[in-house]
């Protein structure tokens, strides 16, 4: 039993036997500070972009089509899972031995931060760009998760389901694409 319970089970989640309180607080920092900044910047975009003021007039009445959208529920309850077991996973990447793997899986994780951030900023009105950014985070996640795999199989673990979870908001976002109605051009 070790000495101190709450130290123990840092450890043990963290995979951070060995490593100092401040090292596991500023990797604590850096993880959570990224998911946090990612998540401001696509908050701070989504609000600006609603409350720009701009009014057009046309003539052109739009068709009547109303894009399906999916369950905001389900995005509300699995999001949150999904992003604490990414920053889980990249805290236990910081915390394993230094290495050039873990160089690189740590990269790969501010990489699928950066990546998640551009996605959410986009939005659903930028399909196109929303579909680009899911499609190259997903294949980041999945570099991640094996190189992440050579450094602490466990973190690799926690990171699958983000994997799995991007590559169906992948499928449901490429066959909203394609029921969107084609853009009227004027020749």
């Amino acid at each position: 039993m070790p000495e101190n319970p709450v130290r123990g089970a840092v450890d043990s989640l963290a995979n951070s036997r060995g490593r100092s309180t401040q090292h596991i607080l500023i990797g604590v920092g850096l993880t959570v500070g990224a998911v946090a900044i990612s998540a401001l910047v696509a908050r701070m975009t989504d609000a600006s972009a609603s409350d720009d003021g701009y009014e057009a007039y046309s003539d052109y009445d739009a068709p009547a089509y109303e894009q399906p959208k999916p369950p905001s529920k389900l995005f509300a309850n699995l999001w949150p899972p999904l992003f604490m077991a990414l920053t889980l996973s990249g805290l236990r990447i910081w915390n394993a031995p230094r290495s050039a793997a873990r160089t690189q899986a740590l990269t790969l994780w501010g990489a699928v931060q950066a990546l998640n951030g551009v996605w959410m900023v986009l939005g659903p009105k930028r399909l196109g760009g929303q579909l680009a950014a899911a499609v190259a985070s997903l294949g980041t996640a999945a570099a991640y998760v094996w190189r992440a795999r050579q450094v602490d199989p466990p973190a690799a673990n926690m990171v699958a389901p983000y994997v799995g979870w991007m590559g169906v908001a992948n499928a449901l976002s490429e066959s909203l694409s394609r029921k969107s109605p084609e853009p009227r051009t004027v020749h």
